[in-house]
């Protein structure tokens, strides 16, 4: 389930129902993950979707996301689970939102197929800390249902970030996580 930090709205309404209906759509994707089920994944995005893995990888449109995940849910990452929290939710148009989240795989059980790699998978229910970070763009189409159209996902490196603003602290962002280091 996506846990809500914060919702945003400071670049316009979101209303109550428009959040409701933007989480389900991050819920379902979360479901199909844990369930392993590339074609119900797939399903959230629209026909014409961009998808960028935090690896650089560009999948093009809902069936080739749908595919290349069941390749990925039957072999790499078979087992795993999604962690995800909303950071915010900004509506951008009366039927656009950008929603920003942190998430991250985790082990769950003996069946797991996954290598663990620099801390960036973990085993138990929740990883510890969220080291990924994703935008969506989701759309609403003309039969009201919301889809993902564009994702990007980008693997975040603190220790960077806190060289970054150390040398240069007019590039640190004014709303600080509490999980980023600081200058």
């Amino acid at each position: 389930m996506n846990a809500t930090a914060a919702t945003s709205t400071t670049a316009g309404t979101v209303t109550s129902a428009d959040a409701t209906a933007i989480t389900a759509v991050l819920d379902r994707l979360t479901a199909a993950w844990n369930a392993g089920d590339g074609a119900a994944y797939g399903a959230e995005f629209t026909a014409d979707a961009t998808y960028i893995t935090y690896v650089g990888t560009l999948y093009q449109g809902a069936d080739e996301i749908g595919h290349a995940h069941q390749v990925l849910f039957d072999s790499f990452v078979k087992g795993t689970k999604l962690a995800s929290e909303t950071q915010s939710i900004r509506m951008t148009g009366p039927d656009s939102a950008l929603v920003v989240t942190r998430g991250a795989t985790h082990m769950t059980g003996p069946d797991s197929a996954l290598v663990v790699t620099r801390g960036a998978t973990h085993k138990g229910d929740r990883p510890a800390k969220l080291d990924k970070i994703q935008t969506y763009t989701l759309v609403r189409g003309a039969d009201g249902a919301w889809k993902v159209a564009a994702f990007q996902n980008t693997k975040r490196k603190p220790l960077m970030e806190a060289i970054s603003f150390r040398f240069q602290p007019a590039s640190k962002p004014a709303d600080q996580p509490a999980d980023r280091p600081a200058a």
